[in-house]
């Protein structure tokens, strides 16, 4: 082994390192790009242009990979029917839908009982009915309200009460959508457990189709517990209601589960099913009040006037007077069996 020495150490050691480095030196750029890996503008425009299913993405950090969609050509879709053509499709159908009331109205007036009030009732829904219909009635008008302010709130509400009280309401009926959402999903429940035997179509309900149900023209279409209307109305609002939790409950607790895709599509299901509910449960509403002489007493009291449910309900009352006959009284009822 060669040792030199010297009385220079540090000098000598310099310019070992001074040679030794050269190599490496030679490996490493001159230059540094550092617009070498970045989006180009053109990259940009071939994303939104029409039909382009590519997405831009950036790097993240995080584990949810869909944070680093910079641009999704999709969105622009979305955002157009989310608000645009759900706001539209909405004030067309419950607007159309208060119109036509007003006109059948004006032109039909109060459907009234042909033979009068009889003095008599007839005990028409128990207590776990009506607890049944008023669970889901009021939950509803409650997501009704705070689900139209999220579609029209900013159009209608914001220039009339500003910003401060728009943003605190709207927070407020979020909370409100959010968990009155459960009292609504477990009243259509119930609804489909109580009724559903009474809500199957039959033979007799195309005969009050036809007839336009009393509604329009003379005469009364027989009908058992629910008519061919009712019916319409029951599955409106369970399939609808349904449709509503689900896609509801998808985006509150599991949107992990839907592609970006898919929860832009959750989302546009849910206002769309929504406001025509929201249209449809106005044409109940009515003719459960104005629109019908004696029909709010059967979910009001649970008991219709006897002459009420014999032109409406014939095929019922008949049943009833043969199997119950106390439920037909002028004094007080027995309650049905659920």
């Amino acid at each position: 082994m060669i040792v030199v020495t010297s009385k220079y150490p540090l000098l000598l050691s310099g310019a070992l390192l001074v040679l030794l480095a050269q190599p490496l030196a030679a490996q490493q750029p001159t230059t540094v790009n550092p617009e070498a890996s970045r989006v180009t503008e053109q990259q940009l425009l071939e994303a939104l242009r029409p039909g382009s299913g590519d997405t831009v993405h950036g790097r993240i950090s995080i584990q949810d990979a869909r944070a680093g969609n910079l641009i999704q050509p999709a969105g622009k879709e979305f955002r157009a029917m989310h608000e645009e053509l759900v706001p539209r499709v909405g004030a067309y159908g419950i607007l159309g839908m208060l119109a036509a009331l007003v006109l059948f109205y004006l032109i039909r007036g109060r459907v009234r009982i042909s033979a009068g009030p009889s003095g008599q009732t007839i005990v028409r829904f128990g207590a776990i009915s009506r607890f049944t219909h008023w669970l889901t009635a009021t939950s509803f008008v409650a997501l009704g309200l705070s689900g139209l302010n999220l579609v029209f709130g900013k159009t209608v509400l914001l220039p009339v009460i500003g910003a401060g009280a728009f943003s605190a309401l709207t927070q407020a009926g979020k909370l409100v959508h959010n968990y009155v959402s459960f009292a609504f999903a477990l009243g259509i429940g119930l609804m489909f457990v109580l009724w559903v035997k009474d809500n199957l179509p039959r033979l007799m309900d195309l005969r009050w189709i036809v007839q336009g149900g009393g509604l329009v023209g003379l005469g009364h279409p027989p009908a058992d517990r629910f008519n061919a209307g009712q019916k319409l109305m029951f599955w409106a609002t369970v399939l609808g209601g349904g449709v509503l939790a689900a896609s509801g409950y998808i985006m509150m607790f599991r949107p992990e589960t839907l592609m970006l895709s898919g929860l832009q599509v959750a989302t546009i299901v849910h206002g769309l099913t929504g406001l025509v509910l929201v249209a449809v449960i106005a044409a109940h509403i009515y003719i459960g009040t104005v629109g019908m002489e004696g029909a709010f007493s059967a979910m009001g009291r649970g008991k219709v006037d006897l002459n009420w449910a014999k032109e409406h309900h014939s095929v019922w009352v008949e049943k009833i007077a043969a199997r119950r006959p106390k439920d037909i009284s002028g004094g007080s009822q027995t309650a049905p069996a659920e």
